[in-house]
């Protein structure tokens, strides 16, 4: 038991030292602005490939789907204004996109006609929240949430005929690691990303999980 206590006044005693050295820089350069890449696992096991071509019905016989899906990832860039050594407040706009194209087979699995490229677009915007706690000259540790507005768009139409839907979107960071040097850094997150016009019309679920980004403080 007293070597847990021990370690416990060990751990606290780095975190007020390193709190003491690095609050005053992390306030030296309040402002940070950094371009992103995040994944679309969500995209990919939802809109994928069919696993199954009809090969055993007449050559007359003929089927449409969607086949060829191109997954275009997350690209994002965010604004943070730092007020305080813990807290910072800013913007972020997210672009995201999913591609395929409606093939037509016959019976047999041979391709009669492939149609014109269609695709569907994510494009949020949100301010955003950052809770900073843990401090260091090299890494920090970090936590955010954020809440806006998905304009989800493309070649397709909803059941008004409008090729364009606007919803509330959320982004959620449980855990962010960012390496610096100097006004540089680079960071890593892990969260998700939600977007949605109600409970029957879902853009995105748990989408961006995984995210990698670049940038600068000043």
């Amino acid at each position: 038991m007293k070597r847990l206590y021990t370690l416990l006044l060990l751990l606290g005693a780095l975190s007020s030292s390193l709190w003491a050295e690095t609050k005053w820089d992390h306030l030296s350069m309040r402002n940070e602005i950094r371009i992103g890449w995040g994944d679309q696992l969500f995209e990919s096991l939802v809109w994928h490939n069919p696993t199954y071509t009809v090969t055993t019905m007449p050559a007359t016989w003929t089927n449409t789907t969607k086949e060829n899906y191109r997954h275009h990832q997350h690209l994002w860039l965010e604004y943070q204004y730092r007020f305080s050594h813990w807290f910072s407040l800013g913007a972020m706009m997210d672009m995201s996109e999913v591609g395929w194209d409606n093939v037509t087979r016959n019976g047999t699995g041979t391709i009669l006609h492939t149609g014109d490229p269609q695709y569907f677009y994510n494009l949020v915007f949100m301010p955003t929240l950052r809770f900073t706690w843990v401090f260091h000259p090299n890494v920090n540790l970090y936590s955010g949430f954020g809440f806006g507005m998905d304009i989800n768009g493309g070649t397709e139409t909803n059941e008004k005929e409008h090729h364009t839907d606007i919803g509330l979107a959320a982004n959620l960071t449980v855990l962010g690691i960012s390496a610096n040097y100097r006004r540089w850094f680079c960071a890593v997150d892990f969260g998700g990303m939600t977007a949605f016009r109600d409970k029957n019309h879902v853009y995105l679920a748990a989408s961006r999980i995984f995210n990698f980004s670049i940038g600068a403080r000043f």
